[in-house]
């Protein structure tokens, strides 16, 4: 406990000193146009992985082994198209909301959508993130202080307000830089602990694990498999399209850099970084599979309860200590960013509300209700008991980004108008039809759809929106 009020004292300490100067509602928005790239690009590892990466990637490794991996080195191709093809669009228009492309491109409705189809997705994946989160916290710490989930929901959420209410991204910059250094040197120094646990040198130990089956990276023979190379290496890619380049939580950072060729120099930086932070979370799931084969121990049946299995019970001490920190580090970073960029979405795209009209009072009003119903949504997933996990995350996306997906791939290939009246119910359509899809290939085919249910759905979109256009202009 004492670890975790120094953590959350330190965050108070750096917001307090980044907001020292008076600042204005486009130093919330945009950080003024000012941020360090490299301090983005350090922040963005732990906004970008988040704490649910934390707890479920290490326990993939007993079911899917290191073919994770495939879809990070597809992430790499993603951070390279969007640094070359739409941070220069993003950067030419100005633009504070980068759904602010659509009006510019086909006008208000299609406007307003985007940026609906990104907050309900942002609401419901940053809500489910910050609650696995929570409920991992509260089996291992809170339970046992008698401090109901409610409680513990409500503090974090309006801690994650208080620093975050007046400066917004220029807060956010540092506080996600110093969470990262904690998360990723926290994972080092318990990878340490575990390797000098088992019983053979750090050599040995490590040439062990890459002879494992758990080990395996490529699939190519495969093509039914979800973890076959091509759909999970091209999914990974047009993933950081979408969760990237058409979020409005990651480019708000981004564009909170002072000119294209340093925002560029921030994503791809960090976009390399994904390969090593993965590995090391995937090699930590390993050993601590061959740590419990050596020492006999039963494992949970959940992958994702494994790390927290041994950091808590079987280590103990400082190694649940560094977990912990590493686990909020990564939580509080993804859910602070997204809090700042749902606020800047509604004001922008849903109200039309330039950083020049929001005054400060308003702004702390909307960033406030954004934050109440965020609470709302995070205390819905407790009622229904959910118990969300990478992977369904990413299926959120597909289900929900496609649309996105589909809207800026028609902008940016083609030169039609679009019937705006049909837009919401071309959108609002595709995701259903992917589902149906992904159903019936499951029931007669017997193929399963991955993550490729991206691709399929912003293809719909597409199709639709093709469907409405006008002659070229």
């Amino acid at each position: 406990m004492i670890a975790f009020v120094l953590y959350l004292l330190v965050i108070v300490i750096i917001s307090l000193w980044v907001g020292r100067d008076k600042s204005s509602s486009s130093d919330f928005f945009n950080g003024g146009r000012k941020s360090p790239w490299y301090l983005v690009a350090l922040g963005m590892v732990s906004a970008s992985v988040s704490g649910i990466s934390v707890v479920s990637v290490p326990g993939m490794v007993g079911g899917a082994a290191f073919t994770y991996m495939q879809m990070v080195f597809g992430f790499i191709l993603g951070y390279v198209v969007v640094a070359y093809l739409l941070l220069p669009m993003y950067y030419r228009l100005n633009l504070t909301s980068i759904y602010g492309y659509l009006e510019q491109r086909f006008g208000p409705v299609t406007h307003r959508v985007g940026g609906l189809f990104f907050i309900v997705y942002k609401m419901v994946a940053a809500a489910s993130k910050l609650y696995l989160v929570l409920i991992v916290l509260q089996f291992l710490i809170l339970d046992s202080l008698n401090i109901p989930f409610a409680c513990s929901a409500v503090v974090f959420v309006l801690f994650i307000f208080a620093y975050t209410c007046r400066t917004g991204i220029r807060t956010l910059v540092w506080t996600d830089a110093f969470q990262t250094v904690c998360m990723v040197s926290s994972l080092v120094i318990i990878m340490g602990c575990v390797l000098s646990e088992l019983d053979a040198s750090v050599l040995d130990s490590l040439s062990t694990m890459w002879k494992r089956p758990e080990s395996k990276i490529f699939i190519f023979d495969d093509f039914y498999s979800r973890q076959n190379f091509f759909k999970q290496f091209f999914s990974g890619m047009f993933i950081v399209v979408v969760m990237t380049g058409l979020d409005q939580d990651v480019m708000q950072k981004n564009l909170s850099c002072p000119n294209l060729k340093l925002a560029r120099r921030n994503m791809l930086s960090y976009g390399v970084c994904f390969v090593p932070v993965n590995f090391i979370l995937l090699s930590l799931g390993v050993l601590l599979l061959m740590l419990a084969q050596q020492q006999g121990l039963c494992l949970p049946e959940r992958g994702d309860q494994i790390l927290p299995f041994f950091a808590m019970n079987y280590f103990g001490g400082a190694v649940a200590v560094l977990f912990l920190v590493a686990l909020l580090s990564a939580a509080m970073s993804s859910a602070d960013s997204a809090l700042v960029s749902l606020t800047t979405s509604f004001a922008v795209d849903i109200l039309s509300l330039s950083a020049e009209k929001l005054t400060l009072r308003r702004r702390l009003g909307l960033h406030f209700c954004i934050c109440v119903v965020f609470l709302l949504v995070v205390c819905l997933f407790r009622l229904i008991n959910s118990q969300n996990a990478l992977d369904a995350i990413y299926t959120i996306v597909s289900y929900l980004n496609g649309p996105l997906l589909g809207l800026f791939a028609f902008g940016l290939f083609t030169r039609h108008k679009v019937r705006e009246a049909g837009v919401p119910f071309v959108c609002l359509s595709s995701p259903v039809l992917c589902y149906v899809i992904s159903t019936l290939a499951a029931n007669y085919y017997g193929y399963l759809f991955g993550y490729e249910l991206l691709l399929l759905n912003g293809a719909l979109t597409f199709f639709g929106l093709w469907c409405l256009r006008k002659s070229a202009a």
